[in-house]
């Protein structure tokens, strides 16, 4: 009997379905394949490691000590993060940033999260989110004790020192273009430039000049203030507005046991004179009061 043409086709379909299904039952032992973490955090967990950008040369915020440890107000705050988010405050992966790098390296996801003293600004809140502050600063000018520089607008005919990419920096640029601005790298190559008398006088967190001027005799902070006080804030990649939310919550949670006022008693207070009030320098709580 001859077969009809449906049946021929029919037949090497068959085949094909047997030798699938054999094929699925060869692999009942595979693993499947593991899903993509579905949020920030869960990345962060996977990875089981937090990576931090912090400061290596501004006491007493961030800082490396005689051991080469990274040590510091911001950076055992990155520490308590890690503790608290992956239950170990080893499991923290420190990048050292400047500056200028804060944001770049944000934003090309090399760090998760900046805790290196970065000022909020409006233009740095199009570039980054910045989560509730820690902190809050000042800008001010550092100059010799004989100097003749008594107010800021006696530097217009001046040399003045910044870090790029700091608000003092920023601040002068924009408001007095005309001025001239020595420009270093690195706080610590601007610290070194002033007392080389390489420039009349240094422009940077006035809360860095009253340390350094404790620890150097012979300058002075000038009481005019270059722009209005603003707060200081760990900053993420914009958009990330899990971690952001994770991390309001955490400086909310922190704030109810003082844990900054500890830190401020460790790093902080001894840097500055012994009037100063712990709630003119932290932000507890990340409750900013302007």
């Amino acid at each position: 009997m001859k077969t009809a043409p449906f049946a021929k086709l029919l037949a090497p379909l068959l085949g094909l379905a047997l030798l699938a299904g054999c094929n699925k039952s060869e692999d009942p032992a595979k693993p499947a394949a593991a899903s993509p973490p579905s949020s920030y955090l869960e990345t962060i967990k996977a990875r089981d490691k937090l990576i931090v950008g912090v400061f290596t040369d501004k006491p007493p915020f961030g800082f490396v000590d005689e051991s080469g440890r990274y040590v510091g107000f911001d950076t055992d705050i990155g520490r308590r993060f890690a503790k608290d988010l992956l239950g170990d405050e080893n499991k923290v992966e420190f990048v050292a940033v400047e500056p200028a790098s804060r944001i770049p390296f944000l934003q090309s996801d090399k760090v998760d999260l900046i805790l290196a003293n970065m000022t909020v600004t409006p233009e740095r809140k199009e570039a980054v989110d910045f989560t509730n502050p820690n902190l809050r600063v000042a800008v001010q000018a550092i100059v010799a004790d004989g100097s003749p520089v008594q107010k800021l607008d006696d530097l217009a005919d001046k040399t003045i020192i910044v870090t790029t990419g700091t608000t003092a920096d920023i601040w002068l640029t924009k408001t007095h273009p005309d001025w001239k601005l020595l420009k270093f790298e690195k706080n610590t190559e601007s610290l070194a430039a002033l007392a080389n008398g390489r420039g009349d006088a240094y422009a940077q967190d006035n809360l860095i000049l009253f340390s350094w001027a404790k620890q150097n005799p012979g300058y002075r902070v000038l009481p005019q203030l270059l722009g209005d006080e603003a707060p200081i804030a760990p900053a993420v990649k914009k958009g990330n507005t899990e971690l952001r939310d994770w991390v309001n919550t955490e400086l909310a949670k922190l704030g109810e046991e003082k844990f900054l006022l500890k830190l401020y008693d460790q790093y902080v207070r001894k840097e500055l004179s012994d009037d100063t009030k712990p709630e003119s320098v932290i932000v507890e709580g990340g409750k900013w009061q302007g």
